[in-house]
C-alpha cells in the first residue's frame, strides 16, 4: 500500500472540485456491507475510512468550480436530466473486494452495467462546456471503503479482509453533483443538485444549499 496524498494535488482551501457521485446514504444494505468491511479494517493503521453518510461510486470528475458560472452548472445540470432521461433505474451487485495500492474498494457487478450513466454525463459535460473530460483510464465503477495513508504491505489486510464478502444489491435511482471543497480526506461536501435516472417530468433545477 502507498500513501494516497503522498504526492496528489488536491484543491486548496476554499476551492471547490465538482463531480458527479452516486451516493449511498440512503441505502441501508449497502451502509452495512461497507460497515462489515470497515469493522475488519479498523485494527489496521494507515488506512482512511470513507464516512458512511458519503459512502459513493465516482462516476466523474467536472473540474473545479470556479471554472463554472452559475448558468454553467444549471446547463450541465440541465444537460445532465435530458441525458438521463431515457436511462432506468439500474440494480447493481456489491460484494467483491478489489485492492488498490491507494485504496481498498467495493467492485460492482456485472461489468458494464452502468456504461450508460457514464456516457450520459460525459455527454452533458462536453456539450455544456464544449470539451469531454479527461479519462486517462478504463472506467470500473466502485465503492471506496478505505484510502490508504501509509507505506505497508497489503498482504496482512488481504488476509483479514479477503477478496468476497455477503453480496449486496443497490438499485442506482439518481446521481448528485457533489462539490468537494479543500482536501479530499477531510470530506467537506455538499451537494449542489440531484438528477433522477428516468425522471418522471421535464423540470429541474440546480437545488443549493443555503
Amino acid at each position: 500500500m502507498v500513501n494516497r496524498w503522498g504526492n496528489r494535488s488536491e484543491p486548496k482551501p476554499g476551492q471547490g472540485r465538482l463531480y458527479w457521485h452516486v451516493l449511498f446514504n440512503d441505502d441501508p444494505q449497502v451502509q452495512q456491507l461497507a460497515a462489515l468491511a470497515q469493522e475488519k479494517l479498523t485494527p489496521f493503521g494507515g488506512l482512511h475510512l470513507t464516512p458512511k453518510q458519503w459512502l459513493h461510486l465516482t462516476v466523474m470528475v467536472a473540474g473545479f468550480a470556479e471554472d463554472y458560472a452559475d448558468s454553467d452548472l444549471k446547463e450541465m445540470v440541465r444537460r445532465t436530466y435530458q441525458m438521463l432521461s431515457d436511462v432506468p433505474e439500474i440494480t447493481v451487485s456489491l460484494g467483491r473486494v478489489l485492492y488498490h495500492p491507494e485504496a481498498i474498494l467495493l467492485g460492482v457487478q456485472p461489468p458494464g452495467v452502468l456504461d450508460p450513466i457514464f456516457h450520459a454525463i460525459q455527454g452533458a459535460i462536453r456539450s455544456t462546456i464544449g470539451v469531454a473530460c479527461e479519462t486517462r483510464h478504463v472506467w470500473i465503477p466502485h465503492v471506496t471503503l478505505a484510502y490508504s495513508t501509509a507505506v505497508q504491505p497489503a498482504e496482512p489486510i488481504i488476509a483479514a479482509l479477503g477478496h468476497e464478502l455477503p453480496k449486496c444489491e443497490a438499485t442506482i435511482r439518481r446521481v448528485n453533483l457533489i462539490v468537494q471543497e479543500g482536501p479530499e480526506r477531510l470530506w467537506n461536501w455538499r451537494s449542489v443538485a440531484e438528477v433522477p435516472l428516468s425522471p418522471p417530468s421535464s423540470d429541474v433545477g440546480l437545488r443549493t444549499e443555503t
